[in-house]
């Protein structure tokens, strides 16, 4: 059996923010942004306080039909976020991210709980919902950097084919670096948190394994279907800066 993890206090929690002051005193000298991350911050330990409360209320339940409602919400939320870089065109996009995440999230979400892990039930909250936050924030991330630099690319006049390219290429390398990282450089946070626990770090390993090809398998995925939808679409973002180069031509 697992050894329980013990809790944190909350005065040695903060300790952990820290690091984090340091950057943002470092952001605000630089005359960098320094709201929106310490927005994020906030919004982060919200989200983490209520989730904790949702999923103990979803495991106490143990019902599919909100599982599913779980799983809705999170794929509707990672759809919006996703497309940050491209505020302009959300309404636009919204559609193509959000079935973009679906399609590889859903399928490997399905393979891993169904194949790999059987679970039973096939929605057991416990496992499904974290597993769930994992696939989908990897699609999210990876959709959200393909947008961006695809966006780039042919605004600066890269036709679509060689734009779809270096935009796959660029929204893989956090994952790739991972891949070549973990084990050596890192130790990833699902075998980290089983170690913590009490398990086999050779039992871990083979978890660790199964969340690294899932992550990079739904980021490929999921990239790979936004840009196919993106073919032969304009990005409105382009129009104020064609306006404005035909303004500084005059």
């Amino acid at each position: 059996m697992l050894a329980s993890i013990p809790m944190i206090p909350l005065a040695n929690l903060a300790l952990a923010f820290v690091p984090v002051v340091v950057v943002l005193i470092i952001l605000f000298r630089w005359g960098d942004d320094v709201v929106t991350p310490v927005y994020g911050i906030v919004r982060m330990i919200g989200q983490l306080l209520v989730v904790g409360y949702v999923l103990a209320f979803l495991i106490e339940k143990n019902e599919v039909a909100l599982v599913l409602a779980a799983l809705g919400v999170m794929l509707s939320a990672a759809s919006w976020i996703a497309l940050r870089p491209l505020k302009a065109d959300r309404g636009r996009l919204l559609l193509k991210a959000f079935a973009s995440i679906a399609v590889a999230g859903v399928t490997t979400l399905a393979i891993v709980t169904q194949g790999v892990l059987m679970l039973e039930p096939w929605f057991l909250p416990s496992k499904m919902i974290p597993l769930a936050g994992m696939i989908f924030a990897s699609a999210m991330n990876a959709v959200s950097l393909v947008a961006e630099r695809y966006y780039a690319e042919t605004r600066n006049g890269i036709g679509y084919i060689e734009a779809r390219r270096i935009a796959l290429h660029a929204s893989l390398i956090p994952n790739t670096n991972t891949l070549f990282a973990v084990g050596i450089v890192s130790i990833p946070g699902m075998m980290t948190g089983q170690i913590l626990a009490g398990a086999n770090p050779n039992d871990a390993v083979r978890y660790q394994i199964m969340v690294m090809a899932m992550v990079f398998g739904t980021a490929g995925i999921a990239a790979a279907c936004f840009l196919q939808m993106l073919k032969g679409m304009q990005m409105h973002n382009d129009e104020p800066a064609a306006a404005a180069d035909q303004t500084a031509a005059k």
